[in-house]
């Protein structure tokens, strides 16, 4: 496929197919055991046809259904390990590729927006595209000054099947939810619907991606790459090369896992502290692993791309989350449950079992405990399976909190991260990182708080 599909009646029909393919390999299952073969054997390549059909599909789409594909790959590290391995492959190619989009049609969107004459604003300029998303296509170029440049894209007609594609997926999202256990898929949906036009707004990432430019120009541990020239539907940004951090996931060094594990946790705590936004698409196809870090040519540094999808914290992450996870360490129950309760993860209508809400974070924060933590995907899968579990306390307990709006990115952030950490396998001072970039996870001398108080 060369070009978005975006006949409305085209996409649907092929989101529409998902659902009956499921259930049509159902049937196949069935029909297999009833012939004698293993139920083991049948449901793992049950599941491999249906991770092909699924992701072949989201990633033909491009638009909101390869951009849901993109959200839900950083949560593979969750998958038992018998569903893991078929859905592996496919999720990391959606984080890479895509079909690219036909040369005319690129070649017609920079005549559109950059003029007639927009040859003349390269040296060079690579037809084939580098790398491709869920909105746009990459490609590699000279700028007229000799800078090295990647030119952003962005597909024709990509707002509108982005919402189409996001608007069918929220209608069987029921369906999708057993591919991460433990994990509500539609409010995930509803929250990329609302980041649509953020995201298609090149104006508002060309903003984020300068003031992350600038804030870590000369870092020894991060580069984001400076804005060159942003108009609609075209960003020019400074090119880097590195490592793609899903290649360093697939075949990295332990020594290269555990730095990139570091940096992105880093990156992760360090943003809202330093710039006010969070990088809201922590998905492995966004950061890249660059020799010369503080310790020469052979540390590392993370790259960081994209800055479509941010969330805005003037004053960095919010005090609560550093406080109570400070006071959860400390086995403080009724304080952590009346913080809670103050910031609206416990609905006024419900009332919990203080030393239960301990119990049940307990394990999710067992990371900030200690010095080094080595994040796997076997922890991974422990924590979504005890959710997961019906018959669990931890299951029944999830389902009566409630998360704010406020906290909502912040959540799928954290989240998301702590997949990627898990796929690549790192270990991590994570506690380091709490303690220089989380506000009050330190608690302030009585002197620091008049001070603050008065700023």
């Amino acid at each position: 496929m060369s070009d978005l599909p975006r006949k409305a009646v085209t996409r649907t029909a092929k989101l529409a197919a998902l659902p009956l393919g499921f259930a049509g390999r159902a049937t196949w299952g069935l029909g297999k055991r009833i012939v004698g073969e293993s139920a083991e054997l049948v449901g793992r390549e049950l599941q491999q046809r249906t991770a092909d059909q699924l992701f072949k599909v989201l990633g033909e789409l491009k638009g909101g259904a390869m951009k849901f594909g993109q959200a839900l790959s950083v949560f593979e590290s969750a998958l038992p390990e018998e569903v893991a391995g078929p859905y592996r492959a496919a999720l990391t190619k959606l984080q890479e590729a895509a079909p690219p989009m036909p040369t005319r049609t690129v070649h017609g969107v920079l005549a559109e927006r950059l003029g007639e004459d927009w040859q003349e604003l390269f040296r060079t300029f690579d037809d084939k595209p580098a790398a491709a998303a869920s909105i746009g296509q990459v490609h590699r170029a000279v700028w007229h000054d000799g800078r090295e440049v990647a030119v952003k894209v962005q597909y024709p007609g990509a707002g509108e099947a982005l919402l189409s594609d996001l608007n069918q997926l929220s209608r069987f999202a029921r369906l999708l939810g057993p591919l991460v256990p433990g994990m509500d898929v539609k409010p995930l949906i509803t929250e990329l619907k609302d980041r649509v036009s953020e995201e298609l707004d090149y104006g508002l990432e060309a903003q984020a991606q300068r003031a992350h430019a600038e804030e870590f120009a000369g870092d020894p541990d991060v580069v984001v790459p400076d804005v060159v020239h942003q108009c609609d539907q075209v960003l020019v940004t400074e090119w880097i090369d590195g490592t793609p951090l899903s290649e360093v996931i697939a075949d990295g060094t332990e020594e290269q896992r555990d730095r990139a594990g570091q940096l992105l946790a880093r990156f992760l705590f360090s943003g809202p502290a330093r710039t006010g936004l969070l990088h809201a698409d922590p998905h492995p196809g966004n950061f890249r692993l660059l020799p010369g870090g503080p310790g020469g040519e052979d540390d590392w540094r993370l790259g960081v791309l994209d800055f479509g999808t941010v969330d805005r914290l003037p004053g960095g992450l919010p005090a609560p989350i550093g406080e109570a996870l400070r006071m959860t360490l400390d086995g403080e129950a009724e304080a952590v449950y009346e913080m809670l309760c103050a910031e609206g993860f416990v609905k006024e209508s419900v009332e919990l079992d203080p030393d239960a809400v301990l119990d049940y974070l307990e394990p999710i924060i067992e990371p900030a405990r200690v010095e080094a933590f080595t994040f796997t995907r076997g922890w991974m899968r422990r924590q979504a399976a005890r959710i997961a579990d019906v018959r669990s306390p931890a299951h029944q307990l999830a389902k009566q909190l409630n998360l704010p709006p406020a906290y909502l990115l912040i959540h799928r952030v954290t989240l998301s991260t702590i997949g990627v950490l898990c796929q690549l396998g790192a270990t991590v001072r994570l506690r380091d990182e709490l303690e220089d970039w989380l506000p009050e996870f330190v608690p302030r001398e009585p002197g620091e708080e008049e001070e603050a108080a008065q700023a």
